[in-house]
């Protein structure tokens, strides 16, 4: 069984919902990602999302666009990012997954990639503009599942019933529902009708879901997880990045991290 799988056995078990966070690797600098990686895990983040950067995040708002500028002004590069994964999973045990786009790994060889990616301890990847049918046609999933890297697809308000079969037969760890339709932000409230869409997807597979998109605060991140098994916060943590630094920078996100835990804790029923 994978680290993600087994993340989510241990969470059931305890009867816990899994925090997932997401920051851009390399912003401002790889070396800043290592470390804010060691206090994600201390604060409290059961998987971590790191972002690919990339010069065209058509699924990214301007948070994440910012940030990924960043990361590319800093020299981040799909090698680097690996060679920095190497390094953390000596000392993190949590699982890490890749998101961002198709073509830095397009770029890379996909073949090679995955060998890689698998070998420096990444355990999932989820690339927002590669659906299930390209990722067959391209050997992306056949690949990853000789490898044991698990493929994470998305799934939206607007997936149709067949859109759902597709992503739950090709799919692996965990399926990542993205609460709205549009680009990634904070945005003020999670949607009232988030139980039923998830329902619909959890009628359909077994397999943990994730809520993510939009999610900004312990309360909304506590809303989502109650209807899924977990949520995942990306563009409030990416934000603080913009604003600091150094020292400064590892308090904040510790502090807000530890409550988004929190806040998910007392919605996990």
């Amino acid at each position: 069984m994978g680290r993600i799988a087994e993340t989510f056995k241990h969470l059931r078990k305890k009867q816990e919902k899994a925090l997932v966070t997401f920051i851009t690797a390399g912003d401002p600098d790889l070396d800043t990602t290592a470390a804010i990686v060691q206090e994600l895990e201390k604060a409290g983040a059961d998987i971590i999302e790191l972002g690919i950067p990339f010069s065209d995040p058509m699924a990214d708002g301007p948070t994440i666009q910012l940030s990924s500028e960043r990361a590319i002004a800093s020299g981040t590069t799909l090698p680097k990012i690996l060679e920095m994964v190497r390094t953390v999973r000596k000392t993190i045990g949590v699982p890490i997954i890749l998101m961002g786009y198709y073509n830095p790994i397009f770029s890379y060889g996909t073949a090679r990639f995955v060998a890689d990616a698998v070998e420096a301890g990444v355990d999932g990847v989820l690339l927002v503009d590669l659906p299930p049918e390209e990722a067959d046609s391209e050997g992306f999933s056949a690949a990853a599942r000789e490898k044991g890297l698990d493929v994470i697809f998305l799934l939206a308000p607007t997936s149709d019933e067949d859109r759902i079969g597709k992503v739950v037969k090709r799919g692996r760890g965990f399926l990542y529902y993205v609460s709205v339709t549009g680009v990634t932000g904070a945005r003020k409230d999670v949607s009232a009708s988030l139980g039923e869409e998830v329902q619909r997807v959890r009628n359909a597979s077994a397999m943990p879901l994730v809520v993510g998109f939009g999610i900004s605060d312990p309360g909304q991140a506590g809303a989502a997880a109650h209807h899924g098994d977990g949520a995942v916060v990306g563009s409030a943590l990416v934000k603080l990045f913009e604003e600091f630094r150094g020292e400064e920078l590892k308090h904040k996100v510790r502090d807000f991290v530890t409550s988004l835990k929190a806040g998910i804790g007392t919605h996990a029923h």
